[in-house]
């Protein structure tokens, strides 16, 4: 069987199975089988499949068609422009939060936490990106800082991040200040988990949902996150496209001043940031 033979059956099985974009799944999956790169998948199409590989190709379509995502399968997630180990521990990485990574890269900043760092995504890109900056990262999951601190190792960004487990800000000492704190939590309201697409029941449900109304989390960081800011630190949130008010409100609470909604590629409200006064007193 030819590479070409193969991708044919992947996309076949699961377009049956009603996979949203089968192509480009069975793209991604034959490129990991064969141990290559997506973009020279291309260049070996015409060639036999190694031994054995047709089987775990069929394999990972199996899973694929059970609604397992593509990130489980392979192991790993692109996110601006870089690869991430993703796992079931793990929120899957998405394209929208690239919204927070653009709108915190518009000021600088050397002191960051990101609070329920997850993969730890959010957290090392933004360190690469700014390579004078040193950051914490804090999750209630053990098992998921132990897959954020592969992460900061393989970005070789070991020696300018920690981790700390517990919630929110409750493994932040006192006495810590950061110019900026970021946070992707929870956001989706109970009532809308059984609404959504399969793929989610492989992902962490602390990670999706509060088990209220979605906004549960936004209260604590907007509460707590003030007296851990330096004067003029940002605080930036992602959030569901219907949450900016409730959200700006939070912020607006709390004393935080220049609070913005800012929208994602597709025109929906996705991040909320907001500034520390430097006359406030915590």
């Amino acid at each position: 069987m030819t590479g070409a033979q193969a991708l044919s059956r992947a996309v076949a099985r699961l377009k049956a199975a009603a996979i949203p974009d089968p192509s480009r799944d069975a793209r991604r999956l034959l490129a990991h089988t064969l141990g290559i790169a997506p973009g020279r998948l291309t260049l070996v199409l015409p060639d036999n499949m190694p031994p054995g590989a047709a089987e775990r190709l069929g394999a990972l379509v199996a899973r694929r068609c059970a609604r397992e995502p593509v990130s489980h399968l392979t192991g790993s997630r692109a996110f601006y422009g870089r690869e991430f180990i993703v796992t079931p521990e793990v929120l899957d990485p998405r394209p929208e939060t690239e919204t927070l990574i653009e709108q915190a890269l518009t000021a600088p900043f050397t002191r960051l936490l990101d609070l329920g760092t997850g993969s730890g995504c959010i957290l090392c890109t933004l360190l690469a990106e700014c390579p004078g900056a040193s950051g914490t990262g804090t999750d209630l999951s053990a098992a998921a800082l132990e897959i954020a601190l592969r992460n900061a190792q393989r970005l070789g960004l070991a020696k300018r991040v920690r981790f700390e487990q517990g919630a929110w800000l409750e493994a932040v000492s006192p006495d810590d200040r950061f110019d900026l704190i970021v946070s992707n939590p929870p956001y989706i309201a109970a009532a809308e988990m059984p609404g959504l697409a399969p793929e989610l029941a492989h992902e962490p449900r602390i990670a999706l949902t509060d088990e209220g109304d979605g906004l549960s989390a936004y209260r604590i960081i907007a509460a707590q996150a003030v007296r851990h800011l330096a004067p003029r630190g940002r605080l930036m949130v992602e959030i569901g496209p219907t949450q900016g008010d409730r959200v700006r409100a939070f912020f607006a609470q709390a004393g935080l001043e220049m609070i913005e909604t800012h929208t994602d590629l597709d025109g929906r409200n996705r991040v909320v940031s907001g500034v520390k006064s430097p006359h406030t007193l915590c």
